[in-house]
């Protein structure tokens, strides 16, 4: 499988006694022009009925300050827990979509099902991004790129999780001129 993935939490759900949390890893862009995107979920799991039911969701990537709410909410059903009271995180109206984002996420991307393909043990679920929240505590403001050391997002790789953040070069780094590299630090 390709590793290491994302843990992100998917928050769903459009009233506060239906809202959920679920932890994904299968996960990813799909295309740009128009922004979209995936993830997996298992048809069994609470969340799946209500992101088929209401087609919408929430895909909120997650810190090392989150990691532990993130692995509970991913050990734990919604059908026995209210994931948001118990993981004490905090929900907030999203923008564009009727379910919440996470207020301690660093960034969160709002998403419309546009087609849900069952694919074995798991759906996958192809999204429409129509809006995008980030924190600008987060956000360089040279690049306006998120600034993944400052951020501290984690991701999952064979039941561990791990902290991202060291940079190591920039696109076309491979390519530029030496005496470029060098004064970049890149070399």
């Amino acid at each position: 499988m390709v590793y290491p993935l994302p843990a992100a939490l998917i928050s769903c759900g459009s009233e506060p006694e239906t809202y959920n949390l679920i932890t994904v890893s299968w996960i990813g862009t799909l295309c740009t022009d128009p922004p979209m995107c995936y993830i997996s979920v298992r048809p069994g799991r609470h969340s799946s009925e209500i992101l088929k039911q209401q087609g919408e969701f929430v895909i909120n990537l997650t810190t090392k300050d989150m990691a532990r709410a993130t692995d509970w909410c991913g050990v734990r059903s919604g059908r026995d827990y209210n994931k948001f009271r118990e993981s004490g995180l905090t929900p907030l109206p999203a923008t564009v979509v009727n379910c919440p984002i996470v207020a301690e996420s660093p960034v969160s991307i709002e998403c419309k099902v546009r087609e849900v393909r069952p694919l074995g043990t798991h759906d996958l679920f192809i999204a429409d991004v129509v809006n995008v929240i980030a924190d600008d505590r987060f956000i360089d403001p040279e690049s306006g790129a998120m600034d993944l050391e400052t951020a501290g997002l984690i991701a999952y790789s064979h039941g561990n999780y791990y902290e991202l953040g060291k940079k190591i070069g920039k696109f076309g780094w491979s390519v530029m001129k030496e005496k470029t590299r060098r004064r970049q630090g890149r070399e």
